[in-house]
């Protein structure tokens, strides 16, 4: 399971011209779920992301978490994530979840981060969605569990 996460000032995510995401200052998550990936793991994830510390404190270090810093998250099923680039000019998928499994887990990881005391927003599973963000930093971060 992968979270590419970016702490932003902002970021909305439309679907068919609709706003159906969008926060203020926080993490936009881009998640990416993988074969063999479970519940175990989606919990490690979500536990991860929460506790990155990666806002500044009041000396300008980074030494807070989202939460700490009062930010909000926005999540983003990205299967791309899961690609396979060592070779070729065409990704492959092969590793990826099956969808049925991947949106059950991506509905679960937004369940953990609001069950731990996050604000959650998402995007909407296997859709044509606009991402926009302003990446505060820039600050991004792989995880992988």
């Amino acid at each position: 399971m992968i979270a590419l996460i970016q702490r932003v000032t902002q970021a909305k995510v439309e679907v068919a011209g609709q706003n159906v995401g969008e926060i203020s200052a926080g993490l936009l998550i881009l998640l990416g779920i993988e074969k063999g990936d479970d519940e175990k793991k989606c919990k490690r994830l979500a536990q991860r992301v929460l506790g990155y510390r990666i806002f500044s404190d009041s000396d300008d270090k980074m030494n807070l978490n989202v939460q700490q810093a009062g930010g909000s998250l926005l999540v983003i099923s990205q299967f791309t994530l899961a690609a396979e680039t060592k070779k070729g000019c065409r990704p492959g998928f092969s590793k990826g979840a099956e969808p049925s499994e991947a949106k059950r887990l991506y509905q679960l990881f937004n369940k953990n981060c609001a069950e731990m005391g996050s604000k959650v927003e998402s995007g909407e599973f296997a859709a044509d969605m606009q991402v926009s963000s302003t990446n505060d930093g820039p600050v991004t971060f792989w995880l992988q569990v």
